[in-house]
């Protein structure tokens, strides 16, 4: 019976039990579509990850990111974890790996401690910010379980954004922000009514004092009613605020995952780039578990 290998961390936290939960399955060759699929879907854990070979040798990896129910392009935390992983195993090239995905080339830069022992990572987005359609205050409201007057318009609107995946970021009252509970049936009458969402209605609500901001993330028709830390949508808030703000370099503390006991911090860092505006996104990473799927 085949057997393949597999680690679970916690990513965003320096303790157990904190953070976004990952699995990473470090050596996926032999893995079809749909067992990558079946098994995301048995480990239950917002992101599951297939590592296999690079097409291009120049890079470290080729990696597969898959929710509960889909494969995704790009995500924060898997790539955090996964590089974390693969770098305690010493698979890394001085520190950094290079990872090939759907949505891009990301590279990742693998952090240490004084004894030479992996902590953390910090990735760069592989895309720089892209932004969609703008979402009715209300509906918004509704899917949130807030007040449509708790919904903060003077910087932005509700807006579909992207540095490789797509979130709709949403900012509201700080008050707020700990009462919202998601609404599935809301969530599918705002999808059915906007195309442009069907199939990724992620939604990123966010508390901002200056640069530190509180974070919560609801996913419910993706099988993630939600998420403890979102690196991607975390990033690509960065991007946009700094965009809003002005200037040329900003840097975010974000804390997310505080209402659902496990709490996390992400580290942004948005700059002015050539083609827009890009994110990089970081945190520390702890082991947890060892194990192997037998198929």
């Amino acid at each position: 019976m085949p057997s393949f290998p597999y680690e679970t961390v916690d990513v965003f936290t320096d303790r157990p039990f904190g953070g976004n939960q990952l699995a990473v399955f470090t050596d996926a060759r032999g893995l079809t579509d749909a067992q990558m699929q079946s098994l995301a879907a048995e480990m239950n854990y917002s992101e599951t990850t297939f590592v296999l070979p690079p097409d291009d040798p120049a890079n470290d990896a080729r990696v597969r990111i898959f929710h509960r129910t889909a494969e995704m392009p790009f995500a924060g935390h898997p790539n955090v974890g996964t590089a974390c992983v693969l770098a305690r195993h010493g698979r890394d090239r001085d520190g950094v790996l290079r990872f090939e995905q759907m949505a891009g080339l990301v590279e990742i830069a693998v952090e240490r401690d004084a004894a030479g022992a992996v902590t953390g990572a910090v990735i760069a987005a592989p895309q720089a910010l892209s932004l969609g359609i703008e979402l009715p205050v209300d509906g918004i409201a509704a899917c949130a379980g807030v007040a449509a007057s708790d919904i903060v318009t003077s910087g932005h609107k509700p807006v579909q954004a992207s540095l490789g995946v797509k979130f709709v970021l949403v900012q509201v009252a700080p008050a707020a922000l700990a009462g919202a509970t998601p609404d599935i049936a809301a969530f599918r009458k705002l999808e059915s009514r906007n195309p442009e969402l069907q199939g990724r209605l992620s939604l990123f609500l966010y508390a901002r004092d200056g640069n530190a901001i509180r974070a919560r993330m609801f996913a419910p028709l993706a099988g993630t009613w939600e998420d403890p830390a979102t690196g991607s949508a975390s990033a690509t808030l960065g991007a946009l605020l700094l965009s809003l703000d002005g200037g040329n370099e900003a840097t975010y503390s974000i804390t997310q995952g505080v209402e659902m006991g496990r709490p996390s911090r992400l580290n942004v860092t948005a700059r002015r780039a050539a083609d827009g505006f890009r994110s990089r996104v970081g945190g520390g990473c702890v082991p947890m578990f060892r194990g192997e799927a037998l198929l």
